[in-house]
């Protein structure tokens, strides 16, 4: 593992975060997903300022995101923070009938790199959230020696949670939601999912469960 990569995995590991299974290669360049940056700035304690909006329109958006990450002392505070953009078919990818939500995605991007950061991440690791930016080859390029395998293709990745997600939003009992999660096919397509995806997928269909009255009911099969 060279420095590079070593110094991503240290930088995780303080706030229990394994570097496999947690960073994957874009075109060579170390990407971390959304989900696990969520769970790091729990972990610090980074607090996030209400997003100030500096751009909105129907297919826009440019948020400024500020966060705080406390210090072991008083006055050792650090502030930081960031643009959050999202514009449709420029840097932000909408495939079929997907609805199109520019406001929290750029929320999202602008609250990912602000933790980055916070935590020295930042020119390192990038967002999964920028990955449309790394297909256009906007993004510089790093190489980074790892010791997993590629992801699959992102587009691939992201239109098969979408359908997923759509498919769980359309059941509308528990056994449904179950059904639909233990089927072959969606077993199958879970599987070729990276790691996170897969976990977030899960969630989502759990929190349908949740919705629909589980748990409590005897005699049900647990979802994937």
């Amino acid at each position: 593992m060279r420095t590079a990569d070593k110094q991503i995995a240290d930088i995780l590991v303080r706030y229990g975060e394994p570097f496999g299974g947690n960073v994957w290669r874009v075109q060579g360049t170390a990407v971390i997903y959304h989900k696990t940056l969520e769970r790091i700035a729990a972990q610090a304690g980074i607090v996030f300022e209400p997003p100030q909006i500096i751009r909105a329109e129907r297919d826009e958006a440019v948020i400024l995101v500020t966060g705080r990450l406390p210090g072991a002392k008083p006055g050792t505070e650090r502030v930081e923070w960031s643009l959050g953009e999202a514009l449709v078919n420029v840097n932000y990818r909408v495939s079929g009938k997907q609805a199109a939500y520019v406001y929290a995605m750029a929320e999202k991007r602008g609250k990912d790199r602000v933790i980055l950061k916070l935590i020295e991440l930042h020119g390192l690791v990038y967002s999964e959230e920028e990955a449309d930016e790394f297909r256009s080859g906007q993004m510089p390029v790093r190489a980074v020696d790892a010791d997993f395998e590629e992801a699959p293709p992102f587009d691939e990745v992201t239109e098969a949670e979408a359908d997923l997600k759509r498919r769980i939003d359309a059941a509308e009992t528990i056994n449904a939601v179950t059904d639909l999660m233990l089927d072959g096919a969606t077993q199958q397509i879970l599987a070729a999912m990276p790691p996170g995806t897969r976990d977030e997928v899960r969630d989502y269909a759990k929190a349908r469960l949740v919705a629909l009255g589980w748990p409590g009911r005897p005699g049900r099969r647990k979802a994937a």
